[in-house]
């Protein structure tokens, strides 16, 4: 019959209330008849103080102190307001007097890695020559990692941005689809692929669900989205690139002008925004304890600058580069800076790319044939969506298609869809984890996959 209280739910409200508390087991000092204890929940934690008296003997003081770090106990006691805050605690103005305490799980005493470490910032660690965890120790140990304050949190803010990408899709009449990620051919026509063993033949894992996207909007769904794994075998082992990550897809029909379809995922994007900043600045600052970062900050409505305009701003710059060349890595850094200079933004769309640069069915500009109906959306000076209209008529899309030199029978089905009627549509993908990266200002985006996977690493 015992009823188990939150910690972040022990304030000054419950000052002088028995409760019960199941938590973590994550410091513990004794000092002579008296044993403080610090229990850790997710991001929140309480100082609990076991002392020789009426409820507790010195055996109990001595168990309490001896118990490993990271056991789960179950703990009752008398929640009392504290003299002075409680430094190092989420739970600030209330202690815990224990009166009970029961080891429901007990933690090996040797841990891989320290849960204070592994929270304390690289700059401060480097500063007074305390100890800071590394990638690979922490990846190597993950369900350790995830357990910190700081992991905790991102995870936290990063559920909250899937949350809220439905909340907004759907209240603009948006329906989620589920769509395939065994495939009988590449995605995009292209070589980076998984190749998995398929009864007697070969199959494809997904690189992008914009076939099934698309076929959607044929089939007069109008407006579609998807959350689900996509798979790239890209050699890749950049900061920001995984052989696996989470896809937000959107695709749209539009009535007159692709730019309607921009605009909607760019204000989509921005209700994410305001909805972080609304409901996770909890987790928002706690993950800054660790890693300190400028507020994101964005415009309404969003900026959008030509990809023209974009080249002549890194021209201005000292940089040298041609109308049709794509953006370097660097390149697109430090038009990020730019923008962010004169704009006072980190979220902005690149519109109108040379058609040189993008996939075979992006849709040519009809003004300019140079250009193309295309954009990318960067935050932080990093792209996180690259989208564009696509070619709706099977006859152009097989011209396009030639022009590029893909194999017409291995994209048969792909253009077969288009067949029956198709209206104009557009769309994009956005990498859920680079997201996550940016907005909380992070260097890497193994900080923000739960369980990452690179060229590198498959486990755990």
């Amino acid at each position: 019959d015992r009823v188990l209280i939150r910690i972040k739910d022990l304030t000054v409200e419950k000052a002088d209330e028995v409760v019960w508390v199941r938590g973590r087991i994550h410091t513990s000092r004794a000092k002579g008849k008296q044993c403080f204890l610090v229990l850790r929940q997710q991001q929140f934690n309480i100082q609990a103080l076991v002392a020789v008296g009426q409820h507790a003997s010195k055996q109990m003081v001595k168990f309490a102190a001896n118990i490993n770090k990271e056991s789960i106990v179950d703990v009752e006691g008398v929640v009392r307001k504290a003299y002075q805050k409680i430094g190092g605690c989420t739970q600030q103005d209330v202690e815990l007097h224990v009166q009970k305490i029961y080891v429901i799980s007990l933690a090996e005493p040797r841990l891989p890695l320290q849960l204070d470490d592994a929270v304390r910032p690289e700059v401060e660690g480097e500063e007074d020559g305390r100890a800071t965890v590394n990638q690979d120790t922490r990846l190597d140990n993950r369900v350790i990692d995830l357990r910190t304050s700081t992991s905790q949190a991102i995870f936290g803010l990063q559920s909250g941005i899937c949350q809220l990408f439905r909340e907004t899709l759907i209240r603009k009449g948006f329906v989620e689809i589920q769509t395939p990620k065994i495939i009988s051919a590449a995605s995009e026509g292209g070589a980076n692929v998984f190749t998995v063993s398929y009864f007697k033949s070969s199959a494809y894992l997904a690189q992008s669900p914009q076939l099934y996207k698309q076929m959607c909007i044929c089939a007069d769904f109008e407006k579609v989205f998807c959350v689900g794994p996509v798979f790239r075998a890209e050699d890749s082992n950049t900061h920001r690139h995984l052989t696996e990550f989470v896809g937000l897809d959107i695709e749209m029909a539009f009535n007159y002008h692709y730019h309607e379809v921009v605009d909607e995922i760019a204000d989509t994007l921005v209700q994410i925004f305001k909805g972080l900043q609304e409901r996770f600045q909890t987790e928002i600052q706690t993950v800054n304890k660790q890693f300190p970062c400028e507020p994101f900050k964005f415009l309404e409505p969003t900026l959008r600058l030509e990809y023209r305009e974009g080249v002549a701003m890194l021209r201005e710059a000292g940089v040298e580069m041609g109308d049709e060349e794509d953006l370097s890595t660097p390149n697109e850094k430090l038009l990020g800076r730019l923008v962010k200079e004169k704009y006072d933004t980190d979220f902005y769309i690149l519109d109108k790319y040379p058609l040189a640069v993008r996939p075979f069915y992006t849709m040519p500009d009809p003004v300019n044939p140079k250009n193309s109906n295309s954009y990318d959306m960067f935050m932080r000076g990093e792209e996180i969506l690259s989208g564009a209209q696509r070619i709706h008529d099977p006859q152009l899309l097989t011209e396009r298609a030639q022009h590029h030199g893909i194999d017409l029978e291995k994209i048969k089905a792909y253009i077969d869809s288009f067949r029956f009627g198709a209206p104009p549509h557009a769309g994009g993908g956005i990498g859920l984890e680079r997201v996550t990266m940016l907005y909380l200002g992070l260097h890497n985006v193994r900080q923000t996959s739960m369980f990452p996977r690179d060229p590198k690493r498959l486990t755990p």
